[in-house]
């Protein structure tokens, strides 16, 4: 009996939900459901871009040397188990981020390198994951996935409207791209397919599909299936427990008819816990293909978030970045600890003889380099390869280079997605030395 064929663009299916397939080595595409050049393709390449505004501590973000003598400053240190596939790029710019005003000119235009508009008009540029996402989106069900951990700001700043310092996906020049805010939604989107499925769980929707499939695919891939299902059913099981403990819905009224109005749902009173669950979804829209770009903005710049999960609770975030305490230090590595757990979740999945981690590029910046709103050069570290040609253990400085624009970089980044731009943003040359050749 010949093996079934199935589709990672049909996915397990029960009603009202589809899930995406992690890949699997012994299950085939359909040959008439995507081009054969797709279809014969391993696996794909993705790109995450994690963020956080207002920069970091002045003394401690830093790397020094190569190989296996690199080392991480203070702020980087949560990275250390992470070094082989780290890449510390140092001395990039956006010009136009040093034009405007503080905070939102420095963050409106951090992924495409446009001159933005000023007088509270909203006018940026397409930014470089939405390009990605236009290249690769038909081939999943989720072009996309843009999240957050901070509502925006729609108010203006020093003539700019805020609306900059919220978004770093643009999917237009006048159109941030819609961000989600609520985990619950956010895990939806990966696997629901109407709106009002009702709150049958994900798990029990496609378990019989799931055991169909289980049956007719190999040993090593029916483990790797059994791990993705309990992923899944951890992350809901987690969701569902903390909107029951109203950690996922902020204020609740007290009243049966409140006397005042409800605020928005959405707004976690853990920000520890909301970022874990964000960051799971993260690995689990790239772990089964429904998504291959995922931007998560973990604050604002001029971000109003406090930090009482870590015993840092006397200033919000814009305030202590002023100050270079160790209370700004410990906020920077709480951020810096949200990056290498996705990082280390991504490289324990396996994907042929790579793992999923080198089959990705994940881009953490800021809008600054330090709290003083110092825009000259951007923090920038890379994890992952890329599909094997972006080397790990390495440290490139353009301080004083001659093309130390920020959207060379991402020139060179998109080639790696088959994006051939002559230009992009400012920038018509690709950053030299970033990548190995293919």
């Amino acid at each position: 009996m010949s093996q079934p064929l199935h589709s990672r663009r049909t996915f397990l299916r029960g009603v009202g939900v589809s899930m995406a397939l992690p890949w699997m080595e012994s299950v085939p595409f359909w040959a008439d459901d995507v081009p054969q050049a797709i279809a014969s393709e391993g696996p794909p390449t993705r790109l995450a871009v994690l963020f956080s505004g207002n920069g970091f501590h002045s003394r401690e973000w830093w790397a020094r040397g190569e190989g296996e003598s690199l080392e991480l400053g203070g702020v980087l240190r949560p990275l250390e188990d992470l070094k082989g596939k780290l890449t510390f790029v140092r001395g990039l710019y956006n010009e136009e981020a040093l034009k405007g005003n503080i905070h939102s000119s420095q963050t409106g235009n951090l992924l495409s390198g446009a001159p933005l508009a000023s007088g509270g008009e909203i006018r940026s540029g397409t930014s470089v994951d939405q390009v990605v996402a236009r290249h690769l989106g038909d081939r999943t069900k989720v072009p996309s996935l843009v999240l957050g951990c901070e509502k925006s700001n729609p108010s203006v700043h020093k003539n700019y409207s805020m609306l900059y310092s919220s978004h770093i996906s643009w999917s237009s020049p006048t159109t941030p791209t819609p961000l989600e805010l609520y985990p619950a939604l956010a895990f939806d989107r990966l696997f629901k397919d109407e709106p009002r499925a009702g709150d049958r769980r994900v798990l029990d929707a496609v378990l019989d599909d799931a055991k169909d499939l289980r049956r007719s695919i190999g040993a090593s891939d029916r483990q790797k299936l059994d791990e993705y299902l309990d992923s899944v059913r951890e992350v809901e099981a987690r969701i569902t427990q903390a909107g029951r403990r109203g950690e996922l819905q902020g204020w609740r009224p007290t009243l049966d008819a409140p006397d005042i109005p409800r605020p928005p749902d959405g707004i976690p009173q853990d920000i520890g816990e909301h970022m874990r669950l964000m960051a799971d979804i993260l690995v689990l829209a790239f772990q089964t293909d429904t998504t291959r770009v995922c931007s998560l903005k973990l604050n604002n710049d001029h971000s109003s978030l406090r930090f009482p999960n870590l015993g840092v609770d006397s200033m919000i975030h814009h305030l202590l970045s002023h100050t270079d305490s160790e209370d700004w230090l410990k906020v920077n590595r709480f951020f810096l600890e949200q990056v290498a757990y996705i990082a280390q979740r991504l490289d324990a999945i396996q994907e042929g003889e790579r793992t999923l981690l080198d089959n990705s590029v994940l881009m953490f910046c800021s809008s600054m380099l330090t709290g003083n709103h110092d825009a000259t050069q951007l923090p920038v570290i890379l994890l992952g390869s890329g599909g094997g040609q972006l080397p790990g253990r390495r440290v490139l400085d353009y301080l004083n280079a001659p093309n130390r624009k920020m959207c060379s970089m991402y020139l060179s980044m998109l080639d790696l997605f088959g994006v051939h731009l002559p230009a992009f943003g400012d920038s018509t040359e690709r950053l030299p030395g970033l990548l190995e050749p293919a």
